[in-house]
């Protein structure tokens, strides 16, 4: 009956009006801040303002509070509205750039999540992407299910997206086959890595390490961090680090030995925490369900985070446990941390409980409080494709 009482049609009609203009206006805005992105780039100044984007989300705050709106939801649409745009400026900079310009780069590991991020990458700055990858399907000229069969000698980069033990090998090999390109691999732990990198970079490979820290489903890098090692080859490093120029992610050089020890916490505690937290959950035998229901703010947060891990790759997470010689430290440090809170509660001790609290908040006070318009990723592997995390 209510379907056809001609004044709620007509209410719906206007809905639908104010949506359709909704989105030609979001259009609309795309385009002038394609626009604006060009002229950026032709003047060459930095894609992302924060300071104009703090401007932005006060004035529409202000502005929804005075029509009655309510200005949480006017500020997440315009985030929303601010990370698109981001996103495709940060996207047009690279096709505009024509960093790749027709060269020619080869992805072993190409048929897997990041494997796949990273060909999509390399295609959007103008290379010619070919991929290996014993999932996929060969076509004998741009898809290969054994890179050895790729035309190695017509590269100008080659990366190594394989799971952690194969690219180990494949970089050993691939020194042995002496190519011209950049050479590098995006492996969550270098220690099995660090020989066969450095036996190239000797065998005068131009060859380095990279780690981007984040999962394929990235599509804005502002915020993004991108770690790169020296393995022996600096013009490896600067020709590695070019190839994100022209993006907002955040480039860092760290040492190659020291990877796997910040991986233990970056990742390893992280990863950890996150897989006891939900087997607590799991063994307590009340459904999950029921405790999202009634969940705290806190606790939606974690739970999310720990639903995100839960669907992770188990072999890429196994892997970043097992082969890191720093990871035993950090599992440790947890069940110590553990420990202590159990025996801190078990002894009702508040003053030793306060003290945790403000260990933690004095440990946690030099971080700034980062208010980015970014989005999350989540990772996982196929045939030889390894995850380079996060």
């Amino acid at each position: 009956m209510a379907s056809t009482d001609p004044t709620i049609k007509a209410l719906r009609d206007r809905l639908d009006q104010v949506d359709s203009d909704l989105v030609e206006l979001a259009a609309e805005r795309q385009r002038i801040v394609s626009e604006i992105g060009r002229v950026k780039q032709g003047r060459k100044r930095a894609l992302r303002d924060f300071r104009r984007e703090r401007q932005v989300l006060d004035g529409v705050r202000s502005r929804a509070e005075s029509i009655g709106l309510d200005p949480d939801l006017a500020e997440d649409l315009l985030r929303r509205l601010i990370e698109a745009s981001l996103t495709t400026q940060e996207q047009e900079r690279g096709r505009l750039a024509a960093r790749g310009d027709g060269r020619r780069a080869l992805v072993i590991g190409g048929g897997g999540l990041m494997g796949g991020w990273l060909a999509g990458f390399l295609d959007n700055q103008g290379f010619v992407v070919s991929l290996a990858d014993p999932a996929l399907m060969p076509d004998g000229q741009r898809v290969f299910s054994d890179w050895r069969e790729a035309p190695l000698e017509q590269q100008d980069v080659v990366a190594v997206a394989a799971p952690i033990r194969a690219s180990a090998d494949i970089l050993a090999d691939l020194a042995r086959r002496d190519p011209r390109a950049l050479v590098f691999d995006i492996g969550s732990i270098k220690t099995p890595l660090i020989e066969p990198l450095r036996a190239a970079a000797n065998a005068k490979l131009k060859v380095c390490s990279i780690h981007p820290m984040f999962g394929p489903d990235t599509r804005l890098l502002s915020g993004r961090n991108v770690l790169v090692m020296n393995a022996g080859s600096q013009r490896a490093v600067d020709e590695a680090r070019s190839l994100f120029a022209d993006t907002m992610a955040e480039v860092r050089e760290i040492e190659l030995d020291q990877h796997d020890r910040l991986m233990a916490l970056v990742l390893g505690l992280s990863h950890a925490v996150n897989i006891a937290f939900f087997n607590a959950l799991e063994r307590s035998g009340t459904p999950a369900e029921a405790l999202a229901g009634i969940a705290s703010t806190t606790f939606k947060r974690q739970l999310s985070i720990a639903r995100d891990v839960a669907h992770e790759n188990p072999d890429l997470y196994f892997e970043i446990q097992r082969l890191n010689d720093h990871g035993e430290h950090a599992r440790l440090a947890l069940r110590q941390a553990v420990d202590a809170l159990q025996a801190v509660v078990a002894e009702q001790d508040a003053s030793l409980f306060r003290q945790l609290m403000l260990d933690g908040r004095r440990y946690l006070s030099a971080l700034a409080v980062v208010d980015p318009v970014t989005s999350q990723g989540s990772g996982g592997t196929s045939g030889l494709a390894a995850d380079a995390e996060d």
